[in-house]
C-alpha cells in the first residue's frame, strides 16, 4: 500500500479531544495576562509579552515533535540531551569557521538521522521507547560532558544569532513556533502519514489490519522529531551570546509536560500539536507572572506537576467514558 493510502479517514476521530484543550489553554493564557497585568501593569508591557512568547519558543518547537511521538504511542526522554548535543555541535561548527548556514542546517540533519536510528531500534528490535531513550539520554549526557567538559562556547558571530533576528517586529523564534505548528497540524490532519500516526498510536493491531506499515511510521515519526529537535537546538543555541556545552537541566521533562498538558494522551492516539505549543507558552506566562508577583519561581515546578496530573486523570476519565 502506498503512503498516500495510509490510514483511511475513519481511523482518525472526527473531532479530536485535544482540540477542546487548546481553547482551555488559550483561555488560561489570556486570564493570566489580564489578572497579572491588572495587579502589575509592567507585566503587559510589549517587551515582557514578547519575552513570554519568544523565551519558551524553542520549548514549544521541541514539544511539537514530542507530541507526534506520543500520539504515535511512544515517548522520548532523551530530547533534552539531544538538544544540548545539537546546540553544542552548532556552536562548535560556527566557531571553527564553517558557514553560518551549515551551523544551522547540520544539527537538523544530525538530529533527524540520529532519531531515525533510535526509531529503528524501537520499531524493529521491539525495545520499549522508555528504555531505549533512557539509554540514549545517558549516552548523550555522558558523552557530551566527556567530550567538552561543560566548557562555554563563545565568540559567536552576530549573523549566527538566529533567535535574535526580527521579522515584522516579532522575534524569529515566534515565527518558527507558529509556522512549524501550522505545518505539523496540517501534516496530522490532512495527510496519509498523519492519519497513520493516529492509527498506530490508537490501535496498532487495527492499523496493521488496514495495511499500514507501523514500523516505517514509527521510524518516520522519530526522524521528524529529531529534525524538529535540531531546529529547537539552533534556537536555543542562538538566543544568547554564549553556549554552555551541557544538557539543559530538566528540559526533557518540560517538553514532555508541554505535550501532555497540551492535550496529547500519554496512551497515544489522541492530541494536537497546537495544544502542545500553547502549553509551552502557558508555562512561560506562569513563570513570568510569578516573578512580577514576587512569588518564588520554584512554584512553577509544582504548577507543572499539578497540571500534568490533572491532564492525565482527565484523559483517563475521557477514555473510560468512551469505553
Amino acid at each position: 500500500m502506498t503512503t498516500s493510502a495510509l490510514a483511511p479517514r475513519r481511523l482518525l476521530p472526527r473531532r479530536l479531544p485535544g482540540a477542546s484543550q487548546e481553547l482551555v489553554l488559550l483561555a488560561a493564557i489570556l486570564l493570566i495576562v489580564a489578572v497579572v497585568g491588572w495587579i502589575n501593569p509592567r507585566f503587559v508591557s510589549p517587551n515582557n509579552l514578547t519575552t513570554i512568547f519568544s523565551g519558551n519558543a524553542y520549548v514549544a518547537v521541541a514539544a511539537i515533535g514530542m507530541a507526534l511521538v506520543i500520539i504515535c504511542g511512544h515517548i522520548d526522554v532523551s530530547v533534552g540531551a539531544l538538544i544540548g548535543v545539537l546546540a553544542t555541535i552548532s556552536g562548535i561548527l560556527v566557531t571553527k569557521g564553517f558557514p553560518v548556514w551549515m551551523a544551522w542546517l547540520v544539527p537538523v540533519l544530525v538530529g533527524g538521522a540520529w532519531n531515525a536510528g533510535l526509531g529503528a531500534v524501537i520499531a524493529y528490535l521491539k525495545v520499549p521507547s522508555i528504555i531505549a531513550t533512557l539509554a540514549v539520554l545517558s549516552i548523550l549526557r555522558g558523552g557530551l560532558i566527556t567530550a567538552t567538559g561543560g566548557a562555554w562556547i563563545s565568540g559567536l558571530p552576530p549573523d549566527y544569532q538566529l533567535a535574535q533576528f526580527r521579522l515584522l517586529g516579532l522575534p524569529s523564534p515566534v515565527w518558527f513556533m507558529v509556522i512549524m505548528t501550522a505545518v505539523a497540524a496540517f501534516l496530522l490532519r490532512n495527510t496519509g502519514f498523519g492519519r497513520a500516526i493516529y492509527a498506530v498510536g490508537g490501535n496498532r493491531e487495527a492499523a496493521e489490519a488496514e495495511g499500514i506499515s507501523c514500523n516505517r511510521t514509527i521510524v518516520g515519526v522519530f526522524a521528524i522529531h529529531g529534525m524538529i529537535a535540531g531546529v529547537a537546538a539552533v534556537l536555543f543555541a542562538t538566543q544568547l551570546q554564549v553556549i554552555q556545552s551541557t544538557v539543559p537541566n530538566g528540559l526533557e521533562l518540560l517538553v514532555i509536560t508541554a505535550a501532555v498538558v497540551g492535550g496529547v494522551s500519554i496512551l497515544g492516539g489522541i492530541g494536537t500539536v497546537t495544544g502542545a505549543a500553547l502549553a509551552a507558552i502557558l508555562f512561560s506566562a506562569i513563570g513570568s507572572s510569578l516573578i512580577f508577583l514576587n512569588v518564588s519561581a520554584y512554584w512553577l515546578r509544582a504548577v507543572q506537576g499539578v497540571l500534568i496530573l490533572a491532564t492525565v486523570l482527565a484523559d483517563m476519565a475521557r477514555r473510560g467514558r468512551a469505553g
